[in-house]
């Protein structure tokens, strides 16, 4: 391994070490879980609170209601006042009370019979905790409900003095800072004897105890809460790993891949964007796999063609005489026939690497009459042949005139190489169904159907090939990589003892990435 290599290696293991088990996906993917679970819980615990405190006020509310609907009905003996609406339940309730007590069927007429109508009112009534019915009468407290109240309803009070002096009814929410007592609920209602307000009679209600219920409630629903984010972010871990196996399985076989080892995959399981990763991998590694065999080999073919000729060079001028001139000139001339043919083999690769890049066409327009025509001339004089015209098409294409001259001279010199003296060989274009199609036709041996797909490689040749001169195996492939270019294809059809026909198939407009 070089210093470079191991030098990127070992930035690579300190970088991973860096980052440690906090920066690691699946603990972010965990605390970020943690998070959005936590501000949930911040936000709904106050909310659910808020919800509860609500609730328990109209429930209050209500009950406060009932207590005065039913006072109202006894103290005016009327179904419904202008201030309330009396239920069916309510007047049941007032007509029960009034059988248990004979004090109550009358209605009072003056400040004693108020107060009997008070004390039978508040001994027939056990009203629930925190509930107080208080009874006022000339501005003074007179009873309440047989319970303790806080001393914030002391008879002296601020408050049972304020009530007292009340001339119209009145309800609301008093506001106590005392936590043990909490706000006072109330409805009050003033007596009037002969007109005038004679006593008030308020059902008041703490909220403490209620308020206290709902605290312990929240506290019961945070304890839980807590321990199912606990659960929840446990099973998310591992909910999380699992999701992330093919990350790590992803990360475990990148690190395993080497120059000398491509064959690594992973595993696709399942759907998802994950699966669709896995397989995106995957794929790219054949393809990764496929260029570095193609390197390969082409290093391989590429360094044996060059080896050929520069043993040839070596051996005849380490073999060449001194005092020969005849030797030395036929040596120099083997020499340069072999240098021509390695410059030969680096222009076709030159001309291959170039075929990838924007550049590589000169487009124009181009009379495929006169184009066709044109090559027929230049082909004629590769070797002696029965050449032969088979038509010339009468239009024009954007094209790159020299490329595809290059390609059919390629396939007419492959052509002569396969064919005798007798044999034909015709070239021609036409034009149909949206396309220019350029064919180049022979008579000769050939080609094996095993062999029709891999002579378009580099460095191939056919298996019937039979000089080593016939060149490096590169012609075809500048053939394809020239079609390709322009957006064709080259098609072959051929038999064994019959001969070939190469077609070049073009659009009549090139892709528009060659354009630019």
């Amino acid at each position: 391994m070089s210093k470079k290599t191991s030098k990127l290696q070992a930035e690579k293991n300190h970088l991973i070490k860096g980052k440690g088990f906090l920066w690691a996906a699946r603990t972010r993917i965990l605390f970020s879980y943690a998070l959005i679970l936590s501000f949930i819980f911040v936000v709904s615990i106050p909310a659910f609170r808020q919800a509860l405190f609500a609730r328990v006020n109209t429930r209050v509310r209500g009950e406060l209601t009932e207590k005065m609907a039913i006072f109202e009905q006894l103290i005016t003996d009327k179904s419904i006042t202008a201030e309330n609406m009396i239920t069916e339940e309510e007047i049941e309730a007032a007509n029960l009370l009034r059988e248990s007590d004979q004090r109550l069927t009358e209605l009072p007429s003056n400040k004693s019979e108020l107060r009997e109508f008070f004390d039978a009112y508040l001994g027939n009534q056990l009203p629930q905790d925190d509930t107080f019915l208080i009874t006022l009468i000339d501005e003074k407290f007179h009873k309440s409900s047989p319970r303790a109240r806080p001393e914030i309803l002391d008879r002296d009070s601020r408050i049972i003095r304020r009530w007292a002096r009340l001339t119209q009814p009145s309800h609301g929410e008093i506001k106590i800072p005392d936590s043990n007592v909490g706000d006072i609920l109330y409805i009050a209602k003033p007596v009037k004897i002969n007109g005038k307000v004679t006593g008030v009679f308020v059902v008041a209600h703490t909220t403490a105890g209620e308020r206290g219920e709902v605290l312990e409630a929240v506290s019961v629903v945070i304890t839980v809460s807590l321990f199912i984010l606990l659960v929840a972010l446990i099973l998310a871990w591992f909910a999380s790993g699992k999701i992330l196996a093919p990350l790590r399985a992803l990360t475990k076989t990148a690190r395993n891949i080497k120059e000398s080892d491509l064959n690594q995959r992973i595993s696709v399981q399942g759907r998802g964007e994950l699966a669709e990763l896995a397989t995106t991998f995957n794929e790219m590694m054949d393809r990764l796999q496929g260029a570095f065999v193609s390197q390969r080999n082409f290093i391989n073919d590429a360094g044996h063609e060059l080896r050929t000729p520069i043993t040839i060079i070596r051996g005849h001028l380490e073999l060449m005489a001194d005092d020969d001139p005849q030797e030395i000139w036929e040596t120099l001339t083997l020499v340069m026939d072999e240098l021509d043919r390695m410059n030969r083999f680096v222009s076709d690769l030159i001309l291959l690497a170039k075929a990838e890049r924007p550049d590589f066409l000169q487009l124009e327009t181009v009379d495929l009459r006169s184009l066709t025509e044109e090559i027929f001339t230049k082909v004629k004089a590769l070797a002696e042949r029965n050449w032969l015209l088979e038509g010339a098409a009468n239009c024009r294409i954007v094209a790159d005139r020299q490329r595809l001259t290059q390609a059919v001279m390629n396939l007419a010199q492959n052509a002569t190489q396969y064919t005798k003296n007798t044999d034909t060989i015709a070239i021609g274009s036409v034009i149909t169904r949206g396309k220019a199609y350029f064919w180049v036709r022979d008579t000769g041996a050939g080609i094996a159907p095993a062999d029709q797909q891999r002579i378009f490689e580099r460095f191939a040749r056919a298996a019937n090939s039979r000089r080593r001169s016939e060149g490096a195996g590169l012609g075809l492939s500048i053939v394809q990589a020239i079609a390709e270019a322009h957006g064709g294809k080259v098609n072959l059809e051929s038999q064994l003892g019959v001969g070939a026909k190469f077609t070049i198939v073009l659009p009549l407009e090139p892709p528009q990435e060659k354009n630019n």
